[in-house]
Order: structure tokens, then sequence, then C-alpha cells
């Protein structure tokens, strides 16, 4: 198993490795991490759709949730919030900060891609009919709750998610055995579902499907919009997972386990 100690310095050459890849190559991996955790998205509501009591729903979620994350590591793809580990490279200036904002780009508008794909063939296939149309109506009610949260609680919602977000996938370069990476990275994921913390990329799922679905089928839902969507929601968790994933996770270990090399 690799210590704390290990995984810092394997993470210098991991994200200097995200930041040299082809930039289209970043696009279409993100297309393909926004499309796991879509479909991590969608399965977390079917099972928790008119669950009472709604804190058992919210265990069935997190149950599922992590299948997202899972396809991710396993199956290949690159994905934002994760990514804000990159920073660690560019800390330990193995890798340029501009090189780092352009990888995060590419890869964010891929994930983009992949949760509008999902949402899209959700809605226009009818797979929200499920349970009489209910699906449906989670659906707007979930992107409705997050567009309505106040900038700031979307923020740190989205700190304590990368947070969970960037130690679920740190722990998974504990080992290099597919069943150690899958147990390691599904614990703290669930923790995040459970307390309903916000992940910028799920939520290009979850929103632009409420979104759809307020039109699909007919439903009422003021101020759930393409508007703000952009500014009350991802904006402030887009801003709060790069604090919790680069600033928390990616700079304490840097400072814990790497920053004393700079001073060999």
């Amino acid at each position: 198993m690799n210590t704390p100690a290990e995984i810092a310095e394997l993470y210098i050459m991991v994200g200097d490795g995200k930041t040299t890849r082809r930039l289209w190559v970043l696009f279409v991996l993100g297309i393909f991490a926004g499309v796991f955790i879509a479909l991590g998205g969608l399965t977390s509501q079917i099972v928790s759709c008119g669950v009472v009591p709604v804190a058992l729903g919210r265990a069935l979620s997190g149950l599922v949730f992590p299948i997202g994350l899972m396809m991710v590591i396993i199956s290949g793809g690159e994905l934002f919030t994760g990514n804000c580990l990159i920073f660690i490279s560019v800390l330990s200036k193995n890798t340029y900060l501009m090189a780092m904002l352009r990888s995060w780009l590419f890869v964010y508008l891929g994930n983009i891609v992949g949760g509008l794909f999902i949402s899209v063939l959700v809605n226009v296939g009818h797979i929200l009919d499920m349970y009489d149309g209910e699906l449906a109506r989670l659906a707007v009610n979930t992107a409705k709750a997050k567009v309505d949260m106040p900038f700031y609680v979307a923020m740190i919602k989205g700190i304590l998610c990368n947070f969970l977000v960037c130690v679920a996938v740190w722990v998974s370069f504990s080992t290099e055995e597919v069943p150690g990476k899958i147990v390691a990275l599904y614990l703290p994921i669930i923790l995040f579902v459970i307390c309903g913390f916000e992940h910028s990329v799920a939520n290009m799922y979850f929103i632009p499907t409420g979104i759809i679905a307020k039109t699909f089928y007919g439903y009422t839902a003021d101020g759930l919009n393409w508007l703000t969507f952009l500014y009350k929601n991802l904006l402030p968790v887009t801003l709060g997972n790069i604090i919790g994933g680069s600033v928390l996770v990616g700079a304490g270990y840097w400072l814990v386990f790497l920053s004393q090399h700079d001073d060999d």
C-alpha cells in the first residue's frame, strides 16, 4: 500500500501527465467523465425517488452515486473536481500554472458536454416517466432547490464536497488493485452525497435535466433557467470545489509532505 507521503510524490507525476496531454484528448475524456457522473446522478435519483423517510433516500443515493466516480477512475476519464489536485504539481514546480488552467478548461467543457448529453437523453427518451412521472418532478424540484441556494451556501457546500471528492481520489492511489481502489474511493463519496454537498460536475447533469424536464413535462418552477444555473449554482459551486480540492487537500498535503523538498 502507498503511504500518504508516497501518494503525494506520485501525484506530482500524475499532475504533470494530465497537463501535457493533447487538449482534444482532455476534452473527450472530460465528456466520458461527465457521462459517468451523470449516470451515477440519474441512478441515485431513481433509487431515492419517493422513499420515506427522506434520510433513507439519501442513504440509498449515497450507495449508488459513487459508481460514477468509480467509472471515471477505473474506465478512464478526466474529471474537473478530481483534477483540482493538479495544484500539487504546480506547487512542486513540475507543472506551470497556465498549463493547469488550460487543462482544467478543456476538461470542464468536456464535463459540461457529457452532463448535457445525458440530460437530453433522459428527457427525450422518457426515462423520467418512471413512477408515473414522479422522477421528472424530483428532477425539477432538485434543480430548483440548487439554484435557490444563496451564493455563499452553494460555495461552502462546494468546498466541503470537493474536499471529500479529492480525498476519495487521493486514497484511491493508495493501492494498485481494482477492488481496493473502489472501496477506498467509495466511502468518502457516500459522505458527500448523504450530507447534500454540491458537486459542480454532478450539477452539470442535475440542473439541466430539471430545466429541460420543466418544459418537457410542463412543470412550474419559477427561477429555474439557464442563467440561474450558471451564476447562482455553477459559479459558486465551482469556486468552492476549487478551494476544497486545490487549497484544502492539494496545498494542505503539499505543505505536509512536499514543501520541505523545495528547501533542500
